[in-house]
């Protein structure tokens, strides 16, 4: 499956705020025209999941919310 996202510039990507300067456990994030994109940050040339802006929101409000755990 080809990704709808275009390639995006490596000063687009950002790593979550409540990441410690000294964790090895990271995603990254960045935001395209079309979607959200999301990958490791120990494999930034690896796999990325491409996600439509209103369940990247869905998402972060039940993170937010603690309807996540």
């Amino acid at each position: 499956m080809q990704s709808r996202t275009p390639e995006i510039q490596a000063d687009a990507w950002f790593k979550s705020s409540h990441s410690g300067a000294n964790t090895s456990e990271c995603v990254e994030v960045a935001a395209s025209a079309v979607d959200v994109a999301v990958r490791d940050s120990k494999v930034p040339h690896g796999a990325r999941l491409d996600i439509r802006p209103a369940a990247w929101g869905e998402f972060v409000g039940a993170l937010r919310e603690g309807r996540l755990s």
